[in-house]
Parts: structure tokens; sequence; C-alpha cells
């Protein structure tokens, strides 16, 4: 007979006292916060990877809680209700936090106190917060402090299986309302992911699942195969190296937007013609594009032109399968060091 793994432990040979989940929750999210909270995290010489938002499920916030829950001395009276109204069905982003061991107390420290107002300048919370204990147990609900960071390896276990793994979409995803966006890795090197996004929800699409990642070289192969079949097409370029070159191991962000059907055709006029010299105004390459085809050809490269979105429904399930479908116990390889840029004009 089969035995239970023991309690958290959802990954083997990973080394969680070097890594710890960073859980930014629904206030920090509603209030615009997240880019800024992560910010102050790597300010402490801490890398952080894999960034995903989501809608959280009940269960995730029972076990996140599951030792106050289980606590009958410290638990509110109502705390299952005051989780549900706090986390269920509502927006929350996750991150992976990598550094040295010893990185779950220094990261609790940067958080801050329970409370808001107990917590220190240069502090999270303390900086950030704009809650207090006491109007939470006023108002009988749960303080919104912003974020959580792992307690210590075996919650970092805990955590990551709670919000890394056991969140998968749906089978029925519905392909003619849904898109894959791929924020290239120039989008994401220039800072401009969230513009990129916002411009995108913009359209009245809803933008979901974001997850910051490394592409891996078959990533790039599988979703430009077209380029490579027809490499032929282009006898001045050296298609898989221009490939690698621009993608392999460098970072980009994807997410999905779900829409009405047709939502592929008004996302792809919204970022405009492949060589931004050439995007109408209005257009996500024509105002934020800064290469053209010219100097990609000049430079025997690809030209860097931001992002993509699915062409149609069999695309976009591709798509999903290239960026969403790989196994996760990738995401806690150790991350590689940020790639040195040579090329000219970049």
């Amino acid at each position: 007979m089969s035995r239970k793994p023991p309690s958290g432990a959802v990954v083997d040979g990973i080394d969680f006292d070097r890594w710890a989940v960073i859980l930014c929750k629904p206030d920090c999210v509603e209030r615009g916060l997240v880019p800024h909270v992560l910010d102050m995290i790597r300010a402490s010489d801490v890398i952080v990877t894999d960034r995903m938002d989501l809608l959280a499920q009940p269960w995730q916030a029972h076990v996140v809680y599951r030792d106050l829950l289980a606590d009958a001395k410290r638990a509110p009276r109502g705390l299952p209700a005051y989780l549900d109204e706090a986390f269920a069905d509502r927006p929350v982003s996750v991150a992976l936090a990598h550094g040295e061991p010893g990185i779950h107390a220094r990261l609790r420290q940067l958080v801050g106190h329970t409370d808001p107002t107990m917590a220190v300048t240069g502090t999270i919370r303390g900086d950030l917060g704009s809650d207090s204990l006491a109007a939470a147990l006023a108002g009988r609900r749960l303080v919104r402090n912003l974020v959580h960071t792992s307690d210590d390896p075996d919650a970092a276990r805990r955590d990551f299986g709670t919000w890394f793994r056991g969140g998968g979409r749906p089978a029925d995803l519905d392909f003619e309302r849904c898109s894959v966006i791929l924020c290239k890795p120039d989008a994401v090197e220039r800072g401009l992911v969230d513009a990129v996004l916002e411009r995108i929800s913009a359209l009245q699409v809803a933008v979901s699942d974001r997850l910051d990642l490394t592409v891996q070289a078959w990533q790039a192969h599988v979703h430009y195969w077209d380029l490579l079949v027809d490499a032929d097409w282009f006898p001045d370029r050296d298609i898989p190296a221009c490939l690698d070159a621009e993608y392999a191991n460098r970072p980009v962000t994807v997410a999905l937007a779900h829409g009405e059907p047709g939502v592929h055709y008004r996302l792809r006029q919204l970022l405009g013609h492949f060589d931004p010299t050439w995007a109408a105004p209005g257009t996500i390459r024509g105002d934020l594009g800064a290469d053209s085809l010219a100097a990609a050809l000049a430079e025997r490269r690809l030209v860097r032109n931001l992002v993509h979105t699915s062409d149609d429904p069999d695309a976009a399930r591709r798509d999903f399968g290239t960026w969403y479908g790989a196994h996760r116990r990738a995401l806690l390889s150790p991350p590689s060091p940020p790639r040195q840029r040579t090329s000219v004009g970049t």
C-alpha cells in the first residue's frame, strides 16, 4: 500500500531553505501595490521570479491559514467565514523568492507586524499598510495587511503546493473566448509588461493568470514552429540561432485574455503591424515599439516587437500548452543570473 507523503512534501529534492513563496493578498492587488511590494523585496537582495496572477480558491486560503484554523484558543469565532470573504474568488498575486538560507526570517522582518499600525517604518506593512487590527475586529473581518511570505522551509513547501501546483486550469477552457498573451523579452527588459497588459484590459478583455518565467529553448521552437519550418524564406538569418539568442533563458511574462468570440482578431488589431515602424498610432507596437525590421535585418536577428497574442482558437490551445502546460517543478530551478546584453542598439 502506498504511503501518504509527509505534510507539505509536495516537491522532492528542492532546497526550500533558499526558497519562499510571496502571496500578495487581495487588498494589495486591488490597491495596485503588487509591483511596489515586489520591488521592495527585490531591494533586499532577493531574486523574485514567476509572478502569477490568479483568483484564490477557498481551499487555498484554508490551507494557508490551517494553523490558525486548527487552534481553537487563538482562532476568532467565524474565522472560516472571514477567510472566504477575504480570499474566495478574489484576485491575488503569487511569486517565488530565492535567496540565501535564512531568507524566510529576513522576509518576515521586511513584511512587518501583522497590524500595519504596529509595523515600523521601512517595512512593507509599515510603509504601505492602510488598515488596523482594531478596525478589523470592529468590522468582524481579517486585517488587510497586504502580503504574506513563507514562515520557514516547511511552510514554503506547503505554500508552493498550494499556489503553484494546485490551481490547474479547467479542462474545458473555451479557446474561442481565450487567447494567450506573450510579453516578449524586450517588453520585460524595458519594464513595459504592466503597460501592455493595461492596454489589453482597456479593450474590455479580462486578463488573468499572469506568470513570469524564463524561456526554455523548446518553448521558443514550438511557439515559432512556422518560422523554423519555412526557414528557407529567410536566407539572410539563421532562424534557430536567432530564436535561441532572443528567447532561450530570457525572461517573459504570459497571461490569459478572456473575451467574447472574436477576441483573437481584436487583440491582433490592438497589437499592430509586426514592424513597429509600420504600426499605427493607438496600437501597442505603434505607441511603445522601439525597434524596426530594418534594424533587425541589418543585425541578422528577429525584430523586437514587445508582444504576441494567439492568432485563433487553435493557436490559443497550442500557446496554452507551450507556456502553461510544462511541469511546474521547473519553477524551482535556481534563477539564472541576469543576461548581459551585447547587441547593437538594444
